[in-house]
């Protein structure tokens, strides 16, 4: 066998460059990428250079990791979605979230609609539209929920690009969000929502324990069988979501909770993904990419565009608070950690455990609303 094509060597380079990648998003310019796109570069290059497989001539292993290992690292991500702690909130955080991801959706559609992305991008169009409702909605596990559920993944230029993309957006939306209270009281004074604080849980909680380890790979595994068993009995019902429903159902039982360690594991298993995705991404391909990639600029940011308008209008009829309606936007387009980000730069203490418990109540969301576009389109 060709070393270059044995799966264990394959994996260890895999694994290799997620190492990487985590190093190099530490860096001043790493961190403006972000750990997620540097796994798909760096793999990206390797498999350009020929030292691993890439998508003209794949390997069995390839298919596993999108098989199995991406559904079961959504499902890890998922069980720290608690929707008793949600309440914790409080009812205008909750409140804007939810108008923030009816405006998401919104969003989608009228920008399909202005747009027409179909035209270029196909039957692809629809999916895509999905992946990005889902992502603006509660991050990166509703966009690969969605992606996988159409073996979009296996399209590795096309959905790296759409990634690439979304880093974009998600780069000018942090500055938008940053600015828009100082634009908006020039126009418009806001009154600011008195909150009470919260606490925030100890950083001990995600430190990975043997326990926890043995139950979480028996309850992945288990939850993926039974998801697709219940697709085998209602094969209209998308295993993805089944899988999603089930995490987030485990996630209210409070032994599941007290299992630490499923976050890490989840984001880990969504790297070695992401690796494959970059050593399905060929440089011959990028070509066809030109008039594509402008048309998912395009659309991407008309829908972003009309999220932050419809956002601003209908949150400011319930509170008019410019401060707490940009971190609820961001917690809806960047997710939770960009959220915390700008509840740091306005001083609002108050607002970042908020900020991560309505990008968990995103997480529950995402994936519905994501099918609902495409199933709408």
């Amino acid at each position: 066998m060709n070393f270059v094509t044995n799966p264990i060597y394959v994996l260890g380079v895999l694994c290799l460059l997620v190492i990487i990648a985590d190093y190099a998003a530490k860096t001043r310019i790493g961190k403006k990428l972000g750990a997620a796109l540097l796994v798909i570069l760096f793999t990206a290059v390797i498999a350009n250079l020929n030292l691993i497989p890439s998508a003209s001539n794949s390997i069995p292993l390839y298919d596993g990791i999108f098989t199995y290992l991406a559904p079961i690292s959504i499902f890890y991500l998922l069980l720290g979605v608690n929707l008793n702690s949600i309440k914790k909130a409080g009812a205008p955080m909750i409140i804007l979230f939810l108008i923030g991801s009816l405006a998401t959706t919104l969003g989608i559609l009228a920008a399909w609609t202005l747009i027409s992305p179909e035209q270029i991008l196909g039957e692809d169009g629809k999916i895509i539209a999905g992946m990005l409702t889902g992502t603006y909605t509660g991050g990166s596990v509703n966009f690969n929920a969605v992606a996988l559920e159409y073996d979009f993944q296996e399209r590795g230029i096309l959905y790296a690009g759409t990634i690439a993309v979304d880093n974009v957006i998600t780069t000018i939306w942090i500055i938008a969000t940053l600015s828009i209270p100082a634009i908006l009281r020039t126009f418009w004074k806001d009154k600011k929502v008195k909150m009470s604080k919260q606490e925030m849980e100890g950083e001990d909680k995600e430190k990975l324990t043997f326990n926890s380890l043995i139950w979480l790979i028996f309850l992945g595994i288990a939850a993926y069988y039974v998801s697709e068993l219940i697709s085998s009995v209602f094969p209209k019902i998308p295993s993805i979501l089944t899988l999603s429903t089930i995490g987030i159902l485990l996630a209210q039982i409070k032994f599941v909770q007290g299992l630490k360690g499923s976050h890490f594991l989840g984001l880990y298993l969504v790297y070695i993904f992401l690796a494959v995705i970059g050593a399905y991404c060929e440089i011959s391909s990028v070509i066809e990419l030109k008039e594509v990639g402008l048309t998912l600029l395009s659309f991407a940011s008309l829908a972003v565009f009309l999220h932050g308008i419809l956002v601003i209008l209908l949150g400011s009829l319930v509170y008019r608070d410019w401060e707490m309606i940009s971190i609820v936007s961001q917690a809806n387009i960047g997710g939770g950690t960009t959220a915390i980000a700008l509840a740091e730069t306005f001083d609002r203490k108050e607002l970042i455990l908020p900020a991560i418990l309505v990008g968990t109540l995103g997480n529950a969301l995402g994936t519905y609303l994501g099918f609902l576009v495409v199933y709408l389109l």
